[in-house]
């Protein structure tokens, strides 16, 4: 008689699948190829959706952008190489902007004594770990159950950055038992009113305190807190929308403006929470206060910065709001900050960026009067993008994606795609520039293929304009900033998706409303002349 199979062994490739199935993951995404394709034995017998890019970077992108939207990990499978290669720069745009990404990959078996295989490199897992937070390779099954042990864990506990786990081919095609059940993950430690009691003492005497809430400090009812304690406000961009809109006492996302540095050095305490206060976030070297700095954030090298804190909290965000908002509540609010004030600096800061980049503002006006109230953005680096950062007032966070720190182009369109994936149902765009859509234009294909009603602003100046004025200021002649289009209405045609090109601010408005109720992508193709039509 033949011997009894054990349902419980599978090969690694397919077991890894079925652990993450029961880490709660419901969606990967990535590419196939006859290195990692033991990784796809499991994907469809665990249950998970697998999401096709065109190319490893929309993959990456796909990832992040879907973690952004859901708070839960993204997860992208590679092939070994030349796929992890092309994945590196997702990663480190995720590192950079503390997204949790998973990465796993196939590897060779062996490296040292044999040359020319097939997408071999000299040290694949060193490449990874320069974008990620650690690189591991799995030598065995206990290894890699291991590492997504821990990946998952330090998702959960710590602050979210990218990780990639590489498993060799022989590995991934050898019998492994089951994974073990899920654990619990660790508790993180929660902060108390003695804990803050220092932040406490500084805000009983402030007269002018001042907080900037930055990414790490969404999840939480800061708008109670800065009216409780008469405090204004600065957001970073990626801390947008932790007030909500019309709080009278926001300076906005404003931190980038030179005279930013002025209104810090007026407060008498300054409160940064979640945020890195990095040159991304201020465009300048000092932060330019002069009173005490608290600092709160989860991460010590934070705390350890050049910022030179007066009081460092390291702390959850959420949980010192929460003991700030229970500490001051029925406490008079005692401040010398005015609305007044606050609503001339906005101004005049509006101004300016009208002044640097002319014509924008009121595009961005008139687009975002035609979204649903619970719109999530993925933006691209472009100078429409650059603007609205600043004048475009959210009213929740965490509902408007940037490629902030790393910076790269063509990150909006398949970040898009993976937010949209998350986010079934609700309303998702993505807007990014002519050059940048270059970059990630064949994902355009998945969001057909997976029917996403996704509008895509594309913001056509014919140029790297951004990069013009930058040589120009420099006194430089500008050179490689211009590229050849093509028709992108008939190439998006082409994919499959519909597109329209509004001559008015009034067709723009309708083109993106019924991008929203359409049963595809449908691209808003934008050019300056819309201000004249």
């Amino acid at each position: 008689m033949p011997a009894a199979i054990d349902p419980n062994r599978r090969p690694l490739g397919a077991q890894i699948s079925h652990m993450l199935h029961d880490r709660g993951v419901d969606v990967i995404f990535g590419i196939p190829g006859v290195h990692n394709q033991e990784m796809y034995r499991g994907i469809q017998e665990a249950g998970i959706t697998h999401v096709l890019a065109r190319h490893e970077q929309g993959a990456g992108f796909m990832a992040d952008g879907y973690a952004r939207a859901t708070g839960r990990p993204g997860v992208v499978y590679v092939i070994t190489g030349p796929g992890l290669c092309n994945t590196l720069t997702p990663l480190g745009q995720a590192y950079s902007d503390s997204v949790s990404v998973l990465a796993i990959s196939s590897c060779l078996d062996e490296t040292a004594a044999r040359r020319g295989q097939l997408h071999q490199m000299k040290d694949q897992e060193i490449a990874a770990a320069t974008v990620c937070d650690w690189s591991e390779t799995a030598l065995t099954a206990a290894a890699a159950y291991g590492l997504i042990e821990r990946a998952f864990e330090e998702f959960e506990t710590l602050r979210p950055r990218p990780k990639h786990i590489q498993v060799p081919i022989a590995q991934l095609r050898a019998e492994a038992d089951r994974a073990p059940a899920p654990n619990l993950p660790a508790v993180r430690t929660q902060g108390s009113a003695a804990d803050i009691a220092p932040l406490l003492e500084l805000l009983k005497a402030a007269r002018r305190p001042l907080f900037i809430l930055g990414g790490g400090a969404r999840g939480a009812d800061w708008r109670q807190v800065m009216r409780q304690l008469g405090a204004a406000c600065f957001q970073t961009y990626a801390g947008r929308g932790c007030v909500g809109a019309g709080y009278g006492l926001d300076f906005g996302s404003t931190l980038a403006r030179p005279g930013s540095a002025e209104v810090i050095g007026g407060a008498d305490l300054v409160v940064a929470v979640g945020t890195e206060l990095a040159e991304v976030d201020l465009w300048r070297s000092e932060l330019g206060h002069t009173a005490p700095l608290v600092r709160v954030d989860i991460d010590p090298a934070i705390l350890a910065d050049g910022q030179r804190a007066t009081v460092k909290l390291l702390a959850d965000a959420a949980q010192v709001a929460h003991v700030l908002q229970a500490a001051t509540e029925g406490r008079a609010a005692n401040t010398d900050w005015t609305e007044d004030e606050v609503a001339q600096a906005c101004a005049r800061w509006r101004a300016e960026t009208e002044s640097e980049r002319p014509g924008i503002v009121p595009i961005c006006e008139v687009l975002r009067a035609a979204l649903p109230a619970d719109t999530m953005i993925y933006s691209d680096m472009t100078q429409f993008a650059y603007v609205a950062k600043e004048i475009w007032a959210m009213d929740r966070p965490g509902h408007w994606h940037h490629p902030y720190g790393f910076g790269t182009l063509g990150y909006a369109l398949p970040a898009g795609i993976g937010g949209a994936v998350g986010r079934p149902g609700l309303p998702t765009m993505a807007i990014i520039g002519d050059y940048g859509f270059h970059y990630t234009m064949a994902e355009l294909g998945v969001a057909v293929e997976l029917g996403l009603p996704l509008p895509i602003v594309l913001w056509d100046n014919g140029k790297l304009k951004e990069i013009e004025d930058s040589m120009t200021g420099a006194q430089i002649a500008p050179n490689a900033v211009m590229a050849r289009n093509p028709d992108f209405c008939k190439l998006a045609e082409a994919f499959g998706a519909h597109a329209v090109a509004p001559e008015t601010l009034e067709q723009l408005q309708a083109a993106v409303r019924a991008a929203f109720a359409a049963d595809g992508p449908t691209l808003v193709h934008v050019t300056p002349d819309i201000l004249r039509g």
